[in-house]
């Protein structure tokens, strides 16, 4: 492929996406199903003409791992802390936390029941299908009213934080023992810590920077602290939480020495240029990502009757446990919150991070095609549903 049809197909997938973020505006179908359907479109016409790729799947953990960083971060720096958000902030954390863990334990089940293998490798395969995938929940959320909007993000965001963080337990901890939970404490300390210097360094450096590029000089910094994490097998995703919520709310910190050395005029300013660029950014990921994630789906395994079953053992599951949860436990509106729980990049970044040695006969790529077609078609439904609703509802009132 020359150089000029490379440029003209990347720009034209720029394009599309952004049309159909569009439409997804209009109908509520979420621009990231769109963006599967026009990868799975490209597959079939570059295996029409013949056309010669490199093996494209070698890139997607690296541009979901950027889309992941970018868009947990434009989510946090859009989150203004006050007092009165300490519920909220508790309500989505421990929502998170009991339907992750509820949801992972039933679903390993099944795939225990279906497949008679190993406990510890059907839990370990279940976990990329128990994560509330934010970078469809959060722009998803965008229509819904304030209150609503702020617990899906904060929900969303815990869910990828603690996910990662029960994945990479598992992952170092094949037998389970006290010393894995001590293991993980020193771990969370350090990873806090890391994230408290990283804080205080960025803010220093936004204030001090003269030159006029510094913002994607930020957002290498952060990646760079990601990625040592994560080498290291620590859930750096907090740090990329931390970082954003410390940036839109310095401006809170009461002590005057950190006020003298950290806060500057025109630090609000600086912080909506970097929530700009933050979510472009992660525009950008998102589009490749997705495309190529339909690219490289093989979907003859859609025509297999088990993949199909599983998936929707897998489905059932996942709403089960959510309706139990707010029902009987959060005990509020079951709508939106019931269909806003879609599978998405983190589901696909875990399942390509998970080694081959580990995964489970079955568990395929075309299985997490049906999850994420389904929680997301789910999920449009249920939004459409609750919209018309509530404009007629605004209707009456007039």
């Amino acid at each position: 492929m020359s150089t000029y049809t490379t440029l003209i197909v990347l720009s034209g997938l720029v394009i599309f996406s952004y049309l159909f973020d569009l439409i997804a505006g209009k109908t509520k179908i979420p621009s990231v199903l769109l963006l599967l359907f026009l990868g799975v479109g490209i597959k079939q016409v570059v295996e029409y003409f013949n056309i010669h790729l490199f093996n494209l799947s070698t890139i997607l953990p690296t541009l979901g791992t950027l889309g992941l960083i970018l868009i947990v971060f434009e989510g946090a720096l859009e989150l203004k802390y006050t007092p009165d958000k300490n519920a909220v902030i508790k309500k989505s954390f421990f929502s998170a936390l009991i339907i992750l863990l509820c949801t992972t334990f039933t679903i390993s089940w099944i795939l225990y029941q279906l497949s008679g293998g190993d406990y510890y490798l059907c839990f370990i395969n279940a976990i990329p299908f128990c994560v509330i995938s934010s970078a469809i929940a959060i722009p998803s959320a965008s229509s819904i009213t304030k209150h609503k909007k702020e617990f899906i993000i904060y929900e969303s965001s815990f869910s990828d934080i603690l996910t990662v963080v029960l994945f990479n337990f598992m992952l170092s901890n094949k037998h389970i023992n006290v010393g894995s939970f001590a293991k993980l404490g020193v771990e969370l300390a350090i990873i806090l810590a890391f994230a408290l210097g990283a804080c205080l360094l960025l803010l220093y450096l936004i204030g001090r920077i003269t030159h006029h590029v510094k913002f994607f000089l930020i957002i290498a910094i952060l990646i760079l602290v990601y990625a040592i994490g994560q080498s290291y097998h620590l859930s750096a995703l907090i740090i990329v939480l931390s970082l954003g919520l410390f940036l839109n709310n310095a401006d809170q910190i009461k002590p005057q020495w950190f006020k003298k050395y950290f806060i500057y005029h025109g630090l609000s300013f600086d912080l909506k240029q970097l929530l700009q660029l933050s979510a472009e950014s992660a525009f950008l990921m998102r589009t490749f990502f997705f495309v190529i994630f339909g690219f490289t789906m093989d979907v003859n395994q859609l025509q297999k009757w088990s993949v199909l079953i599983i998936g929707s053992f897998v489905l059932s599951a996942i709403y089960i446990i959510r309706f139990l949860y707010i029902k009987l436990v959060s005990k509020t509106d079951l709508m939106p919150e019931l269909v806003i729980a879609p599978r998405g990049l983190i589901s696909v970044l875990l399942f390509y991070n998970l080694p081959k040695y580990l995964r489970l006969p079955g568990v395929e790529t075309g299985l997490l095609f049906v999850v994420i077609l389904a929680t997301s078609i789910i999920m449009s439904i249920g939004l459409f549903v609750y919209n018309r609703r509530l404009s007629n509802k605004e209707f009456e009132n007039v």
